[in-house]
């Protein structure tokens, strides 16, 4: 396989934020007078846009109550994240330098907002690995939609048969596959191995050194 370009997801594949977002979902549930949905339902919309993530957790909601959580939800992260920081996954910070020493490109395709993405990544000292941040603000269609596939792909020059996207969700995967492009689901984030084996994914790996070797 000659790669180009990989295109990483940021929640759940580069950054574990599980429990600052679960955290910051149920207090703006709390806050809201909503029912508390569990863990594993929180974290089951992570990778979505905020606002198609809480519409799936409340299928009967106003587009009040929607607009709601979107609003107090960016409040309770906020506090969240300092409660529980999101740290790097082991092993990524190492990956995306080896990637640099081969020439090949990384970008981020991310449904949280840029301003964010940027921020993690400027904290962590890691904006310069990667020549291409696509955050949910920047395209009209989300995951699993391919449009921020298509955008980096047309912004970056790179024909599809050279690009792979590395996700931990179905989301992630059902982006690449629609663009075209090569696609790998991390076993690490939230999604189990049992579900990703059902999105057809490309690769499956359990650890993101297991990256290198595909490319």
């Amino acid at each position: 396989m000659s790669i180009k370009l990989v295109i990483f997801d940021f929640d759940g594949t580069i950054a574990d934020t599980r429990k600052s977002i679960v955290v910051s979902k149920q207090e703006m549930m709390r806050r809201l007078g909503l029912e508390v949905k569990s863990d594993d339902e929180c974290a089951s919309v992570i990778g979505l846009p905020a606002e198609d993530g809480y519409r799936l957790l409340y299928p009967d909601a106003s587009d009040k109550t929607i607009e709601d959580c979107v609003r107090v939800a960016r409040d309770t992260f906020a506090i969240s994240k300092v409660e529980y920081p999101p740290t790097v996954f082991d092993g990524i910070r190492e990956v995306l330098e080896e990637l640099k020493k081969r020439g090949i490109m990384c970008s981020i395709a991310s449904s949280r907002n840029n301003p964010s993405l940027r921020g993690f990544l400027e904290s962590w000292d890691m904006t310069d690995f990667f020549q291409y941040v696509l955050g949910a603000d920047d395209t009209k269609n989300h995951k699993p939609d391919p449009e921020p596939v298509f955008k980096t792909l047309k912004d970056l020059s790179i024909n599809p048969e050279d690009a792979i996207v590395v996700g931990d969700t179905a989301f992630d995967i059902s982006m690449g596959k629609g663009a075209g492009i090569h696609t790998c689901a991390v076993t690490y984030g939230i999604s189990k191995r049992a579900a990703l084996e059902e999105t057809g994914a490309e690769h499956i790996i359990d650890h993101i050194s297991e990256l290198l070797e595909i490319i």
